[in-house]
C-alpha cells in the first residue's frame, strides 16, 4: 500500500525540471523573463518587455484560432539594479530555469533572436533569448516584423516543439510542375510571392541584379536572396517569415508546403505546424474562447534577485553510519563550504535524525575564515531514526531568523532514509517558496523525496554507495547559483577516484584552461589510513608540490587540500599519489576553480537527460551542452557514467554529429540515447568533458528568426542592410585545452521486467540522409544508426525510392525498392555511403526522384523512416555527326567546328602522306633500295 501511494503522488505531483509555466483556460501563467545580471540598469528593457508581451498576446491569440494568450509574466530584475517598492522577492524563479533570458549576444552585432531548441518535434525548447539591442532598437522591425510577432515565432519553438520553415542551408529547392522544373525558394506557404536579387556590396555602396543559375547545382547561384513583396495575400506562415504583414496564421495541411528543404519538414516528418501544435497537451487540454481578444490584459510582477541564502539540512540518522556515509557526507559539504558555494552567500546548518538541531545559523561568506568555521558544524555523529520534515522545518526557521519570509532561499536536503510521514509537510513546502534541492543517498532513500525538488523547482540529485564514483562530492558541486553570475561559480574540473594497491601510484592530468585559474583548489581525499597518502603535483612550469603542501582537514583526516595562490598557471598539472598505507584504499582527486576574468567567459559544461521518469521501454536521452558564453565549443570528447543503486556503471560517448538523438550538427549541444536499463530505481549521470585544443566558434542556430534580406514596395527593391557577418576573430577563440565534470542529476525509471527482457530497441531514425546524382548514378550518405537506437550495428538497410514525395512518405513499403544486397552496414556513428544506378526509371532532364531508408536490427525490429531527400536528373547533352549532309546546306543541329575540324585532319594527312611518297622516292633514287633509315 506505502508503495502505491509513493506511486499516486508522483503522478499528482507536476513535474517541473524546467519551466514552470502553466496554461489556465487558454492563459500562459508563470512566464519568467529574466534579465541578465551583467546588463546595466536600463528601465526601457523592461517597458519594451511588457509592450512586446501585451501585444504579442494578442496576436498569439489570432494565430491559434481564438485558443491561446499570455495571462500572466514574471521579470527578472538583477540584484544590482536599483531597489524599487514595487519589485517582490523570488521565489523559486531564477534566471538558469527562466522561459526568456535577455542577455547580450554571443558575437558583437549580431542580435538574432532564438531559441535554443534541441530536443525532437514537438517536445518543448530550454529558452528563448532576446538581446537588449533587439528589445531597444526600432531599426530592426525592418528586418525582424514587429517584437511581437518574434516573440510569438519563438514562442511556438519554445512550447510546441516546431521548426523554421526556411533554411539558411538549402535556401531553394528544384521543383516540377505541370512538367515544368522551376526553382523555389524554402518557404511555407509557397504562395508567398517575390523575386530572386542578388546584391554585392562594396563599402557602404551596394548593387543588386537578378540571380543567375549555378549550373553544377541547377539551383541559383550561392548568394541569391528571395526578397518578398511587402503586400502579400499570404496568411502563413509564422514560422517562416513573420515579418510580412499579411501573415497571421502557421500553415496548416492546405497551405503547408511539404516540399521545402526546411527543419519542419525534416523533423516532424512533413507535418505541417500547426499539425503539430493541435498534437500538442496544450490544444487537447484546452477549448476555443468565443471572443475576438484576449479575454485578460498580460499582468507583470517584477521581481528582484537578492543575496543567495542556503541551509543545509543534513540526515544524521542511524544508517548514515553505514557504508561510510557520515564520513563522506563531511568530505562532500566541507567541499561546498570552502569551493562551491559563492562569495556573499548566507549559509546556515541543521541536523535531524527523530528530531532537528541549528547546528549553525546563517553567516554570511565574506572571508576565508567565515568558511572554514562554518566547517566546525558539519555532521561527525549519528544515531536514530528519520524525520525529514522536522529536518526541513529547522531549515525554514533558520532562513527566518534572517528574512521574514523564505522566498528565493534554498533548502539543500540530504538523506538516506525512508519516512512515512514525509506528506505531512508537503503543502507547507510547496507553499513556502523555497528552493529545495534533494540528495537521495543510497538505496534506501525515500522515494518521495523527489516531491520536494519538483514543486519547488530544486535539483534532483543520487548518490551511490560506491565509493570510488565520487557521486556525494559530485552532487554537492553541482549546487551552484542560478542567479545567471557565471564569473562567481566555481567550476569542477576534475573528480575521479580509482582504488589503489598498496605501493601502487595513481596518475593524471588536470588541464587549467585560460577561462578559469582564479581560487583553484586541488583536493585529495582517502578512506584508509589516518595519514595522507604520498602526494606530488607539477604545474605546467615544473613546479612541485608536495604532501606537506597540502593542508590536512581538521574535521576530515581523510583529506587533503592545496589552495593555489592567485591564478593556476595554464596549462598540463600532472599528479602522481602512492598509496603508503598497510591496505589497498581509495584515493580520489578533485579539483575546482573560478573564472580568470570578468571579461572572458569561462567554458561551462550543463548535462540532464530529456526526463525525469522514464517508463519502459521507453528510451531516454542524454544531452550535454558545452559553450563558451553564448558560443558553442565544437569537438570536444564528450563521456557520459550512468550509475544505478546496484549494478556497474554504463558508460556512453556523447556525440554532436547530427544523428541519432543529437537533431543538429555543430551547435555544441551532444546527445546520446540510453536504454541500458537495469532495474527499477534511481540513477545518476555524470559528464566527463575534455578538449584538446578547441576552436569556438559560432554554429548556425536552426530555431531563430528569419533575417529578411529586403522587401519589394510598390515594384522597387528596398534591401535591407546585409546580415552581419562576423569576422573569424570573433567567431573562432583558441582555447587549448580543457577539462570538466559537470552532474546532470538523477532520473528515475519505472517498469523494467524481472528477470531481463529481449531485444525491445530498435534502430533510430537516420535524419541525415543526403543525395545528388554524379555520372549517372545515385549518391546516397547518411550516419549509421545502431542495433538499439545509437548504439551497436544495424543488420540491414532498406531504401526506397519514387518520384512522388508524399507516396514515399506515406505509403514507403510500397514504393520501389533499391537492391542493397552489397551494402554492408558500418558500427553506429560511422558515415554510410552507398551508390547505384537507378533502375525502372527513365533518366531524363527534369526528373525528381525521392529517396528514403530504413535500418533493420538482428531482432528485425525496424526504424522509422528517414528523412526524405530529392535529386534532380540532369543529363549533358552528347554532341555526334550525322550519317550524311546535304551537299549545299550545312543542317543547324550539326557542330560545324567539328565539320571544320575534320576537314583539316583530312587535308593534314593528305599532305603527309604525299611527303612520305616522295621522301621515299628520293631516296631510292639516291641508293637504289626502298630501306627507309629513322
Amino acid at each position: 500500500m506505502r508503495v502505491f501511494k509513493s506511486l499516486v503522488l508522483l503522478f499528482l505531483v507536476p513535474v517541473v525540471r524546467g519551466s514552470m509555466v502553466q496554461l489556465k483556460n487558454g492563459g500562459y501563467e508563470d512566464i519568467v523573463i529574466a534579465i541578465n545580471p551583467e546588463l546595466p540598469e536600463n528601465h526601457n528593457i523592461i517597458r519594451n518587455i511588457q509592450d512586446m508581451v501585451k501585444e504579442a498576446s494578442t496576436y498569439l491569440f489570432t494565430a491559434t484560432k481564438q485558443r491561446f494568450f499570455f495571462k500572466a509574466v514574471k521579470i527578472i530584475i538583477p540584484l544590482h539594479w536599483l531597489t524599487k517598492p514595487e519589485y517582490l522577492s523570488v521565489k523559486t524563479e531564477s534566471y538558469d530555469k527562466a522561459d526568456v533570458i535577455v542577455a547580450n549576444p554571443s558575437l558583437k552585432y549580431v542580435d538574432e533572436p532564438y531559441t535554443q531548441q534541441y530536443k525532437g518535434c514537438g517536445e518543448k525548447g530550454r529558452y528563448i533569448h532576446f538581446t537588449p539591442n533587439f528589445l531597444l532598437n526600432d531599426s530592426l522591425h525592418n528586418i525582424y516584423g514587429s517584437r511581437a510577432k518574434v516573440f510569438v515565432h519563438e514562442w511556438a519553438h519554445l512550447r510546441w516543439g516546431v521548426f523554421d520553415e526556411y533554411s539558411y542551408d538549402a535556401p531553394f529547392y528544384l521543383s516540377v510542375n505541370s512538367g515544368k522544373e522551376t526553382v523555389e525558394a524554402t518557404r511555407c506557404s509557397a504562395d508567398v510571392t517575390g523575386k530572386y536579387i542578388f546584391q554585392s556590396c562594396t563599402g557602404n555602396s551596394c548593387m543588386t541584379r537578378d540571380c543567375e543559375y549555378d549550373q553544377q547545382t541547377k539551383l541559383y547561384e550561392a548568394g541569391c536572396k528571395f526578397v518578398p513583396e511587402k503586400t502579400q495575400n499570404a496568411p502563413a506562415s509564422i514560422m517562416y517569415m513573420q515579418s510580412l504583414p499579411s501573415v497571421v496564421e502557421f500553415c496548416d495541411q492546405s497551405t503547408h508546403n511539404e516540399k521545402a528543404i526546411n527543419m519542419q519538414n525534416k523533423m516532424c516528418n512533413y507535418k505541417s505546424t500547426w499539425e503539430v501544435i493541435m498534437n500538442s497537451t496544450d490544444f487537447s487540454n484546452t477549448s476555443p474562447i468565443n471572443s475576438t481578444s484576449p479575454p485578460f490584459e498580460t499582468s507583470f510582477s517584477l521581481l528582484q534577485a537578492k543575496d543567495r541564502v542556503v541551509c543545509l539540512v543534513l540526515d544524521v540518522s542511524g544508517s548514515m553510519s553505514e557504508n561510510n556515509r557520515i564520513k563522506r557526507l563531511s568530505q562532500a559539504a566541507e567541499i561546498f563550504l570552502l569551493q562551491i558555494i559563492e562569495m556573499d552567500s548566507w549559509v546556515g546548518i541543521v541536523t535531524f535524525h527523530f528530531i532537528a538541531q541549528i547546528t549553525s545559523n546563517l553567516r554570511q561568506i565574506v572571508s576565508e575564515d567565515v568558511r572554514q568555521n562554518l566547517t566546525k558544524y558539519l555532521p561527525t555523529l549519528v544515531g536514530g531514526g528519520t524525520n525529514i520534515c522536522e529536518g526541513v522545518h529547522k531549515g525554514f526557521e533558520v532562513i527566518k531568523q534572517k528574512y521574514s519570509h523564505l522566498d528565493g532561499s534554498e533548502i539543500v536536503l540530504l538523506t538516506d532514509g525512508e519516512d512515512r510521514g514525509m506528506n505531512s509537510c508537503l503543502t507547507e513546502v510547496k507553499n513556502s517558496g523555497s528552493i529545495i534541492h534533494t540528495i537521495a543517498l543510497g538505496p534506501s532513500a525515500a522515494p518521495e523525496l523527489e516531491q520536494f525538488s519538483d514543486m519547488t523547482g530544486g535539483l534532483k540529485l543520487y548518490a551511490t554507495d560506491t565509493v570510488n564514483s565520487n557521486g556525494l562530492t559530485d552532487a554537492f558541486s553541482g549546487i551552484s547559483s542560478r542567479s545567471g553570475n557565471i564569473f562567481g561559480q566555481s567550476i569542477q574540473l576534475e573528480s575521479t577516484a580509482q582504488s589503489v594497491a598498496v605501493n601502487q601510484r595513481m596518475h593524471g592530468t588536470v588541464t587549467v584552461d585560460s577561462t578559469v585559474g582564479n581560487d583553484t583548489f586541488f583536493v585529495v581525499t582517502w578512506d584508509g589510513s589516518t595519514s595522507p597518502p604520498d602526494i606530488l603535483l607539477w604545474d605546467p612550469k615544473e613546479k612541485e608540490y608536495r604532501t606537506s603542501n597540502f593542508t590536512v582537514s581538521n574535521l576530515n583526516l581523510r583529506t587533503a587540500r592545496l589552495n593555489i595562490a592567485g591564478t593556476a598557471e595554464v596549462g598540463n598539472w600532472l599528479y602522481m599519489i602512492e598509496n603508503n598505507h598497510t591496505e589497498s584504499q581509495v584515493i580520489s582527486m578533485i579539483v575546482t576553480s573560478r573564472p580568470a576574468s570578468l571579461t572572458d567567459p569561462p567554458v561551462i559544461v550543463k548535462a540532464h537527460m530529456n526526463k525525469d521518469t522514464s517508463d519502459f521501454p521507453i528510451p531516454m536521452v542524454i544531452y550535454a551542452e558545452v559553450s563558451q558564453g553564448f558560443l558553442p565549443v565544437l569537438g570536444a570528447t564528450v563521456m557520459a557514467t550512468v550509475e544505478q543503486e546496484t549494478g556497474s556503471a554504463v558508460e556512453l560517448r556523447l556525440l554532436d554529429d547530427g544523428s541519432g538523438a543529437d537533431i543538429t550538427k555543430n551547435d555544441g549541444i551532444y546527445s546520446k540515447y540510453f536504454t541500458s536499463f537495469k532495474g527499477n530505481s534511481r540513477y545518476n549521470l555524470k559528464l566527463r568533458v575534455q578538449g584538446r585544443n578547441q576552436t569556438v566558434r559560432l554554429s548556425h542556430r536552426q530555431s531563430r528568426a528569419l533575417y529578411v534580406p529586403g522587401y519589394i514596395e510598390n515594384g522597387e527593391i528596398k534591401m535591407n542592410a546585409p546580415r552581419p557577418k562576423p569576422s573569424d576573430e570573433d567567431i573562432q577563440a583558441k582555447l587549448g585545452s580543457f577539462n570538466r565534470v559537470a552532474t546532470g542529476g538523477s532520473f528515475v525509471v519505472k517498469n523494467v521486467p524481472l528477470g531481463g527482457f529481449t531485444d525491445m530497441f530498435p534502430p533510430c531514425k537516420i535524419t541525415d540522409l543526403e543525395a545528388q546524382f554524379e555520372e549517372e548514378k545515385i549518391h546516397l550518405s547518411w550516419t549509421a544508426p545502431g542495433n538499439d537506437f545509437d548504439e551497436g550495428q544495424v543488420d540491414r538497410y532498406i531504401i526506397k525510392m519514387s518520384e512522388s514525395l508524399l507516396d514515399l512518405r506515406n505509403t514507403f513499403e510500397d514504393a520501389t525498392s533499391v537492391n542493397t544486397s552489397s551494402l554492408v552496414p558500418k558500427p553506429a556513428g560511422t558515415k554510410e555511403s552507398f551508390q547505384f544506378k537507378p533502375e525502372y526509371v527513365t533518366i531524363e532532364n527534369g526528373t525528381i526522384i525521392y529517396f528514403a531508408i530504413c535500418a533493420i536490427d538482428n531482432a528485425s525490429l525496424t526504424s522509422e523512416v528517414s528523412n526524405v531527400v530529392q535529386v534532380a536528373l540532369f543529363v549533358s547533352p552528347k554532341e555526334s555527326l550525322p550519317d550524311s549532309l546535304p551537299k549545299d546546306v550545312i543542317n543547324d543541329d550539326v557542330n560545324v567546328s567539328v565539320i571544320v575540324i575534320g576537314a583539316l585532319i583530312a587535308v593534314l594527312a593528305v599532305l603527309i602522306s604525299v611527303s612520305i611518297t616522295v621522301c621515299i622516292l628520293y631516296k631510292k633514287n639516291r641508293k637504289g633500295s626502298f630501306e627507309l633509315r629513322m
